[in-house]
């Protein structure tokens, strides 16, 4: 247990922060993890909503200080990857002659 009033009081600062942060992280791990799941199945169609809208998530909780700025910029850094590798293995339609 913290030993002196200033102590106490950042044990309490903390606890509420983290109380605030638990949806903010959850959001994040949700949304990476969906895309991911998006880009693992070969899913094209849906997979580009999923990354806009985990990068959106990260973005938003860099934002707040919940995760490091460049915590955030890595991982969103990693999943483009992902989906632009998703990208180049899926075939483009062909055009069609005028």
């Amino acid at each position: 247990m913290a030993k002196g009033t200033s102590a106490e009081k950042a044990l309490r600062q903390s606890e509420k922060a983290r109380e605030r942060n638990k949806s903010v992280i959850s959001a994040v791990k949700s949304r990476t993890a969906k895309a991911e799941k998006l880009i693992k199945a070969r899913d094209a169609a849906e997979a580009p909503a999923a990354v806009k809208d985990a990068t959106s998530t990260l973005d938003r909780a860099a934002k707040k200080r919940v995760i490091h700025p460049n915590a955030a910029a890595r991982r969103k850094s990693r999943l483009a990857k992902k989906f632009n590798n998703l990208k180049a293995a899926t075939p483009k339609a062909k055009r069609s002659a005028k």
